[in-house]
């Protein structure tokens, strides 16, 4: 669990992961030296895992985007299945999943003609792959990797980016 100031500069990293140590300062109340200290303690306890850009898929020329249910004949949990999954290029996560399906894959690719090459040339060489159902999608209003941040008080603040997108 996290207090609320460390829930404060964990909401203002995940908005913006340049912010400088003097700027969450001046908006959580502390000097830019404690900021530091917190940060890094984040850090070392694993909370902040690393920084990144958020790209745009469409201007990298990965305009479609899909999910992909994957069916297999491997064992419980399946990992030789979700490692060779994983090493797929246009995979960005791979989800073992209860019910039916094995796995829950999301693929960015550059068309529908990429996405089926993946399919039948890249899904279709994991010998243990069984099935698989593909969802494509046509338009996207929010998408976000922040997450919740539950504080030792108990109170929930949810920081998110709402990029609006057009359909394609």
């Amino acid at each position: 669990m996290i207090n609320e100031k460390d829930a404060a500069i964990l909401a203002i990293l995940q908005a913006n992961g340049r912010v400088s140590h003097a700027e969450i300062g001046r908006r959580v109340g502390m000097a830019p030296s404690a900021v530091f200290e917190r940060v890094r303690k984040l850090e070392e306890r694993g909370v902040i895992q690393g920084y990144s850009a958020r790209l745009d898929p469409r201007a990298l020329g990965l305009g479609t985007l899909a999910y992909i249910f994957v069916r297999g004949d491997e064992g419980l949990g399946a990992p030789r299945m979700a490692k060779a999954l994983a090493q797929i290029p246009g995979v960005q996560e791979v989800h073992h999943i209860a019910g039916e399906d094995c796995f829950l894959v999301k693929v960015r690719v550059e068309s529908t003609d990429e996405l089926g090459h993946l399919l039948s040339e890249r899904f279709g060489a994991i010998k243990s792959i069984r099935s698989t159902r593909t969802t494509i999608v046509l338009g996207t209003t929010l998408e976000t990797a922040d997450l919740p941040l539950a504080t030792e008080s108990g109170v929930v603040r949810v920081v998110k980016v709402v990029k609006e997108r057009g359909r394609g």
